[in-house]
């Protein structure tokens, strides 16, 4: 068997029962691997804790950043290969003819800068250590060349073998880190060539308040439904099915903030601590993946010493701290896509209308490899404003997308390079100056006890349209650069001592909106409003406290809708026994709750459909699906915004008796009669797959894949657990979760969202997924002596 020597010592580790282990019994515990390794300048170490998150230790800059390259490969080799070859369009090579159209989808959508201008961005020091991060992954690369026999399973399924990377390769895909309203932006359109654009403030919640408009000289209806097939092919994870890809229908797109994605974070002051030091936490929330998206890394060498989670194919650490400073994020929904619409020239479809004349697109000729066939030609197309989507022949329509993360600079999340070494406020502020793409929040507390926010984000200035709708490309529209940074606005010690986002609209009221329409599409503030009730009622704040937030399944959603159900229940006894139901409930939406289950039911398949249909012209009805649950939210509560008349109220009111009746139908039919059985766990559980598990046999398949795990929690609670409608599995949620304490660094916590590892038969595979869907944590441990008394597998690296 695989990896025994580890698990030997984590089941010694766990025996120990935590007792302190001296430096002399370690050596007999912790199985030591020597590894020579080329490229390498001095000796180095890895320390493996007993929960596999990795402690590197190196004596110089090169080595450090070259052997975090060479563990991220150790652990995560098929991850970060997959991840390579989706980003630069090179899967048809390993995996045959069937993702040339992804790889073309890809290759239209990466950086096409001059990569000098990217490192320039963030200076010299930031490329030479990513040039040493891909030195690392390539001397692993090239062992596994010399040794095929220890390629990972996903290889040996797949028939193929990991690539080389350049050091362009980190900077030149951008795919993974989106930001802004493309999709919606192409529903907005939809609905408005349907029933009129008043009718889309069912589908989106706009804040703050504002009337889109349909900009002169768009035709809503000029927007075809397939308008984004190929960005979503070439923005979505890699799918095995026998050989074949499998597409998101254009019907099935749906804005990020309306998909349960998001991020929670919050920091705490001194004043307001139990510890009397501030506490940091955040918990970034993100599709499901396995492994998980988040690794865990903690890099110490000479002036550098920083613990936290990044994603494994970047370099440094994104969200986590150094011996000063501790950062979070998340994301801020500054709007950072557009959607161009060109009439074509009629005598030359690759020419489009600009100004008083015609300009044309720019052709860019490609070869994409094919794996046991010739490789095939591709024509990628660009306008003066970005990658040529799609084309509209018969009716003379070319659609680009223009975007901040295909600019310099823009790589996303790399500027996370620039706090590593940030010391206090200032340094730290300087780095958040050159973070451009995803636009985040920023939190921030140091050793001395201050605490901080900011935004960090490019945020294109539109002179004269909101950003809503696609424009015309003819030149009427045009970005007029950036807005200045420093006109975000920022806080340092508030004086209610506590700071927190939740990807919700955070500006302040006399931000001046008019002028620069940073985004008017944000989360619902169901979670930001939660945090801010519980940090609020507790004067002085712990750890446990923190990361019982993190983990409340509390719905204030769910409370508002609640409000509005009539007290007067009609003459029925499911409808007694249902309301009834739900009025005696907390709101919190734990595994066993039977409410919880009924609600959920109700809020996800029922209420909207049952509200919508009195409100939303039927031709748009396909196209709002389930809505907004804001805007059902602001019906009930008959916002001033949603006004109607007295009789479709009344309406309104008995739907919500007829549609509650249909949830109780469909939960009896999903977890039998008795509703003393009901439990939302039973339905609601959170699946972890492997990409490549449906080309494995049985027996494979399953040690590649986790057992589905009961979960609580909602896509609007702080525990974010979003899910599919028709089945209720799990598919969005917390990729990692974070409570720092801040200067007393070893008291900190963590947990990744299924584990550390990527190789299926290592210990650290899915270790952790039972404690994160639980709410557990392990220790984020950051001291050299507290590393060697939970270290279980020690890698000594030689020249």
């Amino acid at each position: 068997m695989r990896n025994i020597p580890m698990i030997v010592a984590v089941l010694l580790l766990a025996a120990w029962g935590g007792r302190s282990i001296a430096a002399s019994d370690l050596s007999v515990l912790v199985p030591t691997q020597s590894e020579s390794v080329h490229g390498l300048r001095a000796p180095a170490e890895i320390l493996v804790d007993q929960w596999g998150i990795p402690h590197i230790y190196a004596a110089n800059d090169h080595d450090v950043f070259f052997v975090q390259g060479w563990n991220a490969a150790r652990d995560r080799m098929w991850q970060i290969d997959l991840w390579r070859k989706r980003g630069l369009g090179l899967l048809a090579g390993s995996f045959g003819p069937a993702y040339v159209e992804q790889d073309a989808a890809a290759r239209l959508l990466l950086y096409r800068g001059d990569p000098a201008a990217e490192w320039a961005e963030l200076g010299p020091a930031v490329k030479t250590e990513t040039e040493a991060f891909v030195e690392g992954i390539n001397a692993y690369v090239a062992a596994l060349q010399s040794h095929p026999e220890k390629l990972p399973v996903e290889f040996r399924i797949t028939g193929t073998t990991p690539d080389l990377w350049t050091v362009d390769d980190v900077v030149r895909i951008r795919s993974h880190g989106l930001s802004g309203n493309l999709i919606s932006e192409v529903q907005r359109a939809r609905v408005a060539c349907a029933a009129g654009i008043e009718t889309d403030k069912y589908r989106a919640f706009i804040e703050p308040e504002h009337t889109p408009s349909i900009p002169d000289g768009l035709d809503p209806c000029a927007v075809p439904a397939d308008v984004l097939k190929i960005f979503t092919l070439g923005t979505k994870p890699v799918t095995f099915d026998k050989g074949s890809v499998k597409t998101a229908a254009a019907d099935d797109l749906i804005p990020a903030n309306e998909a349960g994605l998001g991020s929670n974070n919050w920091v705490i002051a001194p004043g307001r601590s139990v510890t009397g030091r501030p506490i940091l936490a955040n918990d970034p929330h993100r599709g499901h993946a396995l492994p998980s998206l988040r690794y865990i890394a903690h890099l110490s060498a000479p002036g550098l010493d920083v613990i936290g989670a990044g994603e494994p194919t970047l370099p440094g650490v994104t969200i986590g701290h150094n011996r000063d400073i501790a950062v979070g994020f998340t994301i801020s929904e500054v709007d950072q896509e557009d959607l161009y619409v060109y009439d074509l020239d009629p005598a030359d479809p690759e020419r489009y209308r600009y100004g008083n004349g015609t300009e044309a697109m720019v052709r860019v000729e490609e070869m994409i490899p094919v794996k046991g066939e010739p490789a095939r030609p591709v024509t990628l197309r660009f306008t003066r404003h970005g990658p040529v989507l799609a084309v509209d022949a018969a009716h003379g329509h070319a659609f680009a997308l223009r975007t901040v993360w295909t600019e310099p600079g823009a790589t996303p999340y790399f500027a996370s390079m620039l706090f590593l070494r940030a010391r206090n406020w200032d340094e730290f502020s300087k780095a958040a100056a050159h973070w451009h793409s995803p636009p985040n929040n920023l939190l921030y507390a140091d050793v001395k006890g201050t605490i901080g926010w900011t935004i960090g984000a490019s945020s294109p200035v539109r002179p004269n349209w909101d950003g809503l709708m696609p424009v015309p490309g003819d030149g009427r529209y045009e970005w007029r650069g950036d807005m200045d940074p420093a006109i975000f606005p920022h806080l340092i010690n508030p004086a209610r001592g506590w700071l927190a986002t939740a990807n919700d609209w955070n500006l302040p009221a006399d931000f001046p909106m008019d002028t620069y329409k940073i985004g008017y599409e944000w989360s619902s503030r169901s979670r930001i409003t939660r945090i801010a009730e519980v940090l609020e009622a507790t004067a002085k704040h712990s750890l446990v406290d923190s990361m019982k937030l993190q983990t409340d399944p509390t719905s204030v959603m769910a409370r508002r809708i609640l409000a509005r159900l009539p007290a007067a229940v009609p003459d029925d006894p499911v409808l007694t026994r249902a309301a009834a139901m739900l009025k005696s409930w907390d709101c919190r939406a734990e595994i066993d709750s039977a409410p919880a289950a009924l609600y959920e039911i109700w809020a996800a398949k029922h209420l909207p459909q049952a509200v919508l249909a009195e409100v939303v012209p039927e031709p748009a009805r396909p196209l709002v699906g389930g809505g907004s649950i804001e805007a059902i939210a602001a019906i009930l509560e008959k916002n001033p915004r949603y006004a109607l008349p007295p009789e479709t109220y009344l309406r309104i009111q008995q739907a919500l008796w007829t549609s509650l009746k249909a949830a109780w139908a469909e939960a009896a039919s999903l977890m039998g009669d008795d509703p003393k059985a009901w439990a939302w766990g039973k339905i609601h559980r959170a699946v972890f797959t492997s990409a490549v598990s449906p080309l494995a046999d049985p027996r494979t398949a399953q040690q590649l894949d986790l057992q589905p795990l009961a979960m609580g929690g909602s896509a609007l609670s702080p525990m974010a657990a979003a899910y599919r409608k028709e089945d209720f599995v799990v598919v969005h949620g917390a990729s990692f979760r974070m409570v720092l304490d801040v200067g007393n660094w070893d008291d900190s916590r963590a947990i990744n969202s299924s584990g550390q590892s990527g190789d299926p038969y290592s210990p650290f595979y899915r270790n952790l997924s039972s404690l994160w869907t639980s709410g557990q944590y392990v220790p984020l441990l950051y001291s050299r002596a507290a590393i060697e008394k939970a270290a279980a597998q020690r890698f000594v690296l030689t020249p």
